[in-house]
């Protein structure tokens, strides 16, 4: 009793100050849909925050200088060896902080996961279509995240000074080097003097513990308020509709659930660190400019920059004694520059080429947007063939053929395999689309045979249940391009779509809207209770959703999110 009078207390104080119990009731009651794809941002967040605490941790032994000193520490075979401060201490938390070596390793790991987690994240709401409005800014903070990461994994991985950091700072420096004009300043910038100077070590130990973390927690801050205000997407299933969110409120269940997640992502990152050695900075020994390890690798995330410097041809240009290097230029900037922007970008362009400016809360099947998913699945290509790329040397080395046929098999597939993955992806959303109207037509096959009095065999079928309608008939209903003037007949085309933009505008709205028709009897939707959020089918606008919205008995909690009344008995706002 006295806990809870104290605690009484304490809220009374602050609200009385503050006035935030309203606020605080509204968010625990916020609705949170349930499916396993939503978690892959969840571990991007428990990894981001597993890098502060352990990062923390060895900021306190850490000493980012470059310094010379001789090392006299545990590791007998570097003792008596000239190396920076910056190493040796790194050496030190490895070797000689009691408990240093995991921690080095549970932060390392923890930057690999954030890094694939957050890929992960963004591809799986690139193929849901998550990304449409409102929600492009969100999309748009995420790329900024992605590219962040990548330069807080470079400047995390080069602080050690060891050979295998400094090869890779090296290449970093060669890439600003050949930005035409600019580019040499750049480097003198950064480095403060000649490669490697004395200067870079602290200066991206400030850029690693300060300034991107600072971005990061103000992007990843804004990205989870702006999430929570628009509220979360969810996937198809019953009752499930644009103005409703159907699934478990934040406290207590999603709550319990998060908390218990961020324990076995933490649990994950610890054994992968107690088992799986990574980055023993102790076997590449301090960093020399005239010495390379050979078979070393980068991280991941940075294999498919390695790759395009690997793959790309000798080509330089000289014009009035200035060398355009574009065999390191357009490989170091040129790649994850298209990928980047082209994400970016996909989501105006798609609204342009669709015409579709509604607000999206249900999320697509992949199969049901297949060009979209082919063009998902072509850039996973490209990507793919220039990270193997990066470990060319080692292909070469374990299979036994020449390093130079590596090369050219990487020239040619990193043309050939986006184009093959993205017909071959499109192929195969569109037979899955066949399915679908399949099952809808002729029911689901129950391996119940049944003989007819004329003696032929046949399989007994049943007809999709409520919970299969739900997720087999939303199909994203695009509205159709202004192809002529509302009031003309003579073909007049519409404004935005005259001259040559219109006709590729019109092009690639057919492209991109393809798609296998359903049976006609099961088009219209009528009766099934479930919908897309955008209309019941027949293209009128209204929802089609089952009773009150809620979902079904078997799921933990299901409340239309419009309809959950806040601290003073009014409905919330449906965003």
């Amino acid at each position: 009793m006295s806990t809870n009078r104290a605690l009484e207390g304490v809220g009374g104080f602050l609200d009385d100050r503050l006035h935030g119990a309203k606020g605080v009731r509204h968010f625990l009651k916020k609705i949170f849909p349930d499916h396993w794809s939503f978690l892959l941002g969840e571990i991007a967040l428990y990894s981001f925050i597993i890098l502060l605490l352990t990062g923390t941790f060895l900021t306190l032994w850490f000493q980012p200088s470059m310094t010379s000193v001789i090392y006299h520490g545990s590791y007998t075979r570097l003792d008596g060896v000239r190396m920076s401060q910056a190493y040796a201490s790194t050496l030190n938390i490895s070797f000689d902080v009691r408990g240093g070596l995991l921690m080095r390793q549970i932060h390392h790991w923890a930057a690999d996961l954030f890094v694939a987690s957050i890929m992960a994240h963004m591809i799986r709401i690139f193929f849901t279509g998550a990304y449409r409005k409102p929600r492009e800014i969100n999309w748009l903070i995420g790329i900024v995240l992605l590219t962040l990461s990548l330069l807080e994994g470079l400047a995390g991985y080069s602080l050690p000074d060891d050979l295998l950091s400094g090869a890779g700072l090296r290449i970093l420096e060669g890439v600003m080097q050949t930005i035409p004009i600019v580019g040499t300043y750049l480097a003198f910038f950064l480095f403060g003097g000649p490669f490697p100077g004395h200067n870079i070590i602290p200066r991206l130990y400030i850029i690693h513990v300060l300034i991107l973390p600072g971005l990061f927690l103000a992007l990843i801050t804004a990205h989870l308020f702006i999430m929570v205000f628009q509220k979360h997407t969810q996937m198809p299933g019953k009752g499930r509709t644009n103005e409703n969110v159907v699934g478990a409120p934040m406290y207590p269940y999603f709550m319990a659930k998060t908390g218990a997640f961020f324990f076995f992502t933490f649990a994950a990152l610890a054994i992968a660190a107690t088992f799986a050695q990574i980055n023993p900075i102790w076997l590449y020994g301090p960093f020399n400019p005239v010495a390379i390890s050979a078979g070393t690798q980068p991280d991941f995330y940075m294999g498919m920059l390695e790759g395009a410097l690997r793959v790309f041809p000798s080509w330089q240009w000289v014009v009035f004694g200035h060398t355009f290097a574009f065999n390191v230029l357009i490989p170091g900037l040129v790649p994850l520059g298209l990928v980047f922007t082209g994400a970016a970008a996909w989501p105006f362009l798609e609204r342009w080429v669709t015409g579709d400016k509604r607000e999206h809360h249900i999320n697509d099947r992949p199969r049901n947007a297949p060009t979209r998913t082919a063009i998902g699945i072509a850039v996973i290509t490209f990507y793919g063939v220039l990270w193997l790329e990066g470990a060319n040397d080692l292909i070469a080395d374990h299979f036994d053929i020449s390093l130079y046929v590596t090369t050219e098999i990487a020239r040619y597939a990193v043309f050939i395999g986006p184009v093959l993955a993205y017909i071959l992806t499109k192929r195969i959303c569109l037979g899955l689309q066949r399915k679908d109207a399949h099952l809808l037509e002729h029911g689901v096959e129950t391996g119940i045979l049944r003989q007819l009095p004329s003696g032929e065999f046949i399989e007994e079928t049943r007809p999709l249940n409520e919970e299969e309608l739900a997720v087999v008939l939303p199909r994203p209903d695009i509205p159709a391009l202004p192809s002529a003037s509302p009031d003309a007949d003579n073909g007049v085309p519409a404004p935005g779509m005259r001259g040559a933009v219109g006709k590729v505008r019109e092009r690639l709205h057919q492209v991109i809207t393809e798609s296998v028709p359903l049976p006609d009897m099961h088009a219209n939707g009528h009766g099934n209770g479930h919908g897309n959020g955008h209309g019941n089918g027949d293209g009128d606008g209204h929802s089609a959703i089952e009773g009150n919205g809620h979902a079904g008995e078997h799921d933990p909690v299901a409340v239309p999110e419009a309809a959950v009344p806040d601290a003073d008995g009014e409905p919330e706002d449906p965003r």
